[in-house]
């Protein structure tokens, strides 16, 4: 048996090395010497797992199976006469874990590192090493073989087996083989250590699941929220009973993360949990409506006004007056957003090796932003500075600083006359035709517009009267009734409440707009669309008056998408108010500065280019640029 090993063995290279000289090495050439090695290999397993059969080669499959079966049958029997069903019962629950330990862990490391080999001429040598080592480890993590019986068991032969496989499967995979490769092969096939049957499910057991990114975030912000908490507490004190269990409670949330996630939730939603995370931003949210979470109000916080160098002192003076709403009206927030403007233009300073244009871009947007933070633009204001932007692009490169600031502020002049004060003449000029003898004209709030149509009225020597429409928390309508008594118009004040009792004497409705939308809804103060839906119960014509520097193209159809919130304190009357302490009740004030009128509501529009339906917005919007407006 031993020279017919050593025959095949040396043959086999003999031939190899023939066909290498007689012929190239190439892919086809390559598989048809595995196809003649195959064989070889095989017959030497065989030769080697099985000695003491010499001539299982030249019988059958159903022979070889037929004395298998018989030799287990033998064994089985011998076992049950030389041991107990204990010990059987010992050795089945030890054997079992182990192979399929040896078989998962064989596979995995012999696959891996036979494929990152180099070259193909010691193939045989792997597989004859690879064999070797696992059948050594196999045979000395199994248990011995019987003493009486001199034979291996069941379960060891099978192990056997499926390592060879394992083996011989892995030198077929893989491309090309090493001397080196097979030292560290061995290496790492003699340091496998086959676990015992109590120790496998412990690890299978600590293997954790992968988190994915959302649960490990989960996880670090429950931390971060626990650690936070404990610094709050004092460090002297003693942990209480409640410290206590939330530091055992600790490890079971990091290792669930639904649970973790679900805490982190929870204390994002309830502020008062965190207590050094408190921030008047998250009470100001408590004072909110959930459906207006998104919605945005003015912010009275002190620091955005102070110990900013970068904030020009105009535009710190307006952002105050903006929060404190000392400055209302879109023309007037517009007027002093270019005047404050133009004073930082004058004080603005290129830095060196910078171009101007560029340099006061950044500046002017770094202005914007601060007065954004104040309150929310007007749409006014966010037109005129799209438009001094425009102009900043426009400015040639080889003029001097001087010249520039001097054109900027020709610029800043000219929107101011022409966009508003030009602007309110002709739309005066255009209503005085609606004016006549007799009429009662009912408007809401307080708009300039309105007012200056109204004085143009007067000193045309039309006789007709006035009803002022109020609302609260505001009542900017007062204003207007103020301003209006002085240059001796009769006039009739009225809370909106009562707004159905006076609209039949009413012949016409002027309204004011804050903005008019692209799809033809009017934006004004909150009430407008109260008004203009009474007043289209009883036929009364509604007139818009609007300047085209106010139109936007933003699409809203209600007041929820945008809007803009006030303080729901202002809605106090007083201490015998019924809403007075409302922070301790579960009840929310909601306090909007603007609605939505529908174009249905609305008559005509009333601009300085004509008198138009609503649904002509889109048509100034696109030829506004053409006409230099």
């Amino acid at each position: 048996m031993g020279e017919e090993q050593s025959s095949t063995s040396s043959a086999a290279p003999k031939q190899k090395k023939q066909r290498q000289r007689n012929r190239p090495r190439n892919k086809r050439n390559r598989l048809l010497d595995n196809e003649i090695q195959s064989p070889n290999e095989s017959a030497m397993q065989k030769a080697n797992s099985n000695p003491n059969q010499n001539g299982a080669a030249d019988k059958t499959r159903e022979q070889v199976m037929a004395e298998r079966e018989a030799k287990k049958q033998a064994k089985l029997a011998k076992k049950q006469k030389t041991t107990t069903p204990t010990a059987v019962e010992t050795a089945a629950a030890t054997t079992k874990p182990a192979t399929t330990i040896i078989t998962e862990v064989e596979q995995t490391t012999i696959t891996t590192k036979l494929t990152t080999t180099t070259t193909t001429t010691t193939k045989d040598n792997v597989v004859a090493a690879v064999a070797a080592a696992t059948s050594t480890k196999v045979a000395s993590s199994s248990e011995p073989p019987d003493s009486n019986t001199g034979e291996k068991t069941r379960d060891q032969i099978k192990a056997e087996r499926e390592a060879k496989k394992a083996a011989k499967q892995a030198a077929k995979t893989a491309k090309t083989t090493g001397n080196n490769n097979v030292d560290t092969v061995t290496q790492k096939l003699n340091n496998l250590e086959v676990a015992s049957s109590t120790a496998a499910p412990t690890d299978v057991e600590k293997k954790k699941p992968a988190l994915s990114k959302a649960e490990r975030r989960a996880i670090q912000e429950a931390q971060r929220a626990a650690k936070a908490q404990g610094q709050t507490k004092k460090p002297n004190a003693a942990p209480t009973a409640a410290a206590k269990t939330t530091e055992k409670k600790l490890p079971s949330v990091i290792t669930t993360p639904a649970a973790a996630v679900k805490e982190s939730k929870r204390e994002s939603e309830s502020p008062a949990k965190s207590p050094a995370k408190l921030s008047p931003l998250k009470t100001e949210r408590e004072c909110k409506v959930k459906l207006f979470n998104h919605l945005v109000r003015a912010n009275h916080d002190a620091s955005l006004f102070i110990n900013d160098a970068r904030v020009h002192p105009s535009i710190a003076r307006l952002g105050v007056q903006y929060a404190e709403r000392t400055i209302v009206g879109s023309n007037a927030r517009c007027i002093a957003f270019l005047h404050a403007l133009r004073q930082v233009v004058q004080d603005f300073e290129t830095p060196a090796k910078k171009e101007f244009g560029r340099s006061l871009d950044g500046a002017v947007k770094y202005h914007v932003e601060h007065l954004n933070k104040c309150r929310p633009l007007a749409v006014s204001v966010s037109n005129a500075y799209k438009q001094f932007r425009n102009q900043l692009t426009q400015l040639p490169a080889d003029t001097p600083e001087t010249e520039l600031k001097e054109q900027l502020a020709h610029f800043i002049d000219t929107y101011v006359e022409n966009q508003i004060g030009k602007a309110a003449q002709a739309i005066s000029s255009s209503m005085q035709e609606k004016i006549t003898d007799g009429d009662v004209l009912l408007t809401f709030a307080c708009s300039s517009l309105i007012q200056y149509i109204l004085e143009e009225a007067k000193r045309r020597k039309v006789a007709f009267r006035v009803i002022v429409v109020d609302s609260r928390p505001f009542c900017e309508g007062q204003e207007m009734l103020r301003r209006l008594h002085a240059h001796g118009i009769p006039c009739t004040y009225v809370l909106i409440n009562a707004v159905s009792y006076v609209m039949p004497e009413a012949t016409k409705v002027l309204l004011g707009a804050h903005a008019l939308l692209a799809n033809g809804y009017v934006m004004a103060r909150a009430g407008t669309a109260q008004v203009a839906l009474m007043a289209n119960c009883h036929n009364v014509p509604v007139l818009v008056c609007c300047e085209t520097h106010k139109f936007s193209e933003r699409f809203q159809t209600d007041a929820i998408v945008y809007n803009e919130l006030c303080d729901p304190n202002q809605l106090v009357m007083n201490a015998k108010c019924c809403l007075n302490n409302w922070q301790k009740s579960r009840l929310t004030p909601l306090n909007l500065s603007y609605d939505i009128t529908p174009p249905e509501l609305v008559s005509a529009v009333v601009t300085e280019v004509a008198i138009l339906p609503c649904t002509s917005v889109p048509v100034i919007l696109r030829i506004k640029p053409e006409i230099g407006y």
